[in-house]
């Protein structure tokens, strides 16, 4: 029997780290290293170059709405399958497992520095925040909700347009939107809408971009089209910066970009400015 005892060979199982990856999310605009603790308590923007991550509909109505306020309206809506495309209902099931939600906008009543109004927060999470006759019919039913309660109307978009699977549905749904807002505009009753990042396609073209104010968070991908599709059409090359929220205020789509920190409170002003 040898007189020394054997190193032990490093296999086996390896204790926990309590480093591991999923804790910490590279910036992808400058590559710094976030906690996720950090990032959150940052309102999901990078503390070193203010990159705004995407975040959930329900972190962003926590962010704005007065505490204890906000009461979800049809919260139980889901598509169906209208034009039987393949796997439809299968891989909508899968995203609502995924993302905790029903369809990929949240709405309801709320109170946002005591001014009140209701909120369509469209999530990215949910099949690409994609605008089906859910998502349409949810923020229909917001607008006429608040045009019967004397509120403000405020839409937050996030979305790759209109959703494939639903087809001309999912296009009916432009003008069904856009039609509640005329009517909320009629009313004297004002529309505020909020473009994050990406706001393209159909919800681009509909109700994102008719706000009596369009503001939108910093760099920001706004348009219908994406830039390679453009490229290739027009054959031009796009001037720098094309599609961002910059690009956007310069050319007089977008009238003000707002810093995710001071969201509420510039919110709070305009509502009041506009609400009589």
């Amino acid at each position: 029997m040898g007189i020394f005892n054997k190193p032990k060979l490093p296999w086996g199982p390896k204790k926990k780290d309590l480093t591991s990856d999923d804790q910490w999310v590279k910036c992808p605009s400058c590559s710094e290293l976030i906690h996720n603790l950090d990032l959150k308590q940052n309102l999901s923007v990078c503390q070193k170059c203010e990159h705004h991550f995407l975040i959930g509909s329900r972190e962003r109505i926590e962010s704005l709405a007065d505490e204890g306020t906000f009461e979800e309206m049809d919260a139980d809506l889901i598509s169906r399958n209208p034009l039987d495309f393949p796997e439809y209902e299968v891989k909508s099931e899968i995203q609502r497992k995924k993302s905790g939600l029903k369809d990929a906008v949240v709405s309801g009543r709320l109170e946002i520095g005591g001014k009140p109004a209701t909120i369509a927060v469209m999530d990215f999470k949910y099949f690409a925040g994609s605008m089906g006759s859910v998502v349409g019919e949810k923020i229909a039913r917001a607008i006429e909700a608040a045009t019967a309660e004397n509120r403000a109307v405020i839409i937050v978009s996030a979305s790759s347009g209109a959703r494939m699977q639903e087809g001309l549905l999912s296009l009916m749904q432009m003008a069904k939107t856009c039609g509640a807002l005329a009517r909320h505009a009629e009313a004297n009753l004002p529309y505020i809408s909020l473009l994050t990042h990406p706001t393209t396609g159909g919800v681009s073209a509909s109700f994102a971009t008719v706000g009596d104010i369009n503001i939108a968070e910093p760099k920001c991908m706004i348009g219908f089209a994406g830039p390679r599709v453009i490229k290739e059409t027009t054959h031009q090359d796009l001037p720098p910066g094309f599609q961002t929220a910059e690009f956007m205020l310069e050319h007089g789509l977008v009238d003000k970009i707002i810093h995710r920190k001071d969201m509420r409170e510039q919110l709070t002003k305009i509502i009041g400015y506009t609400l009589a």
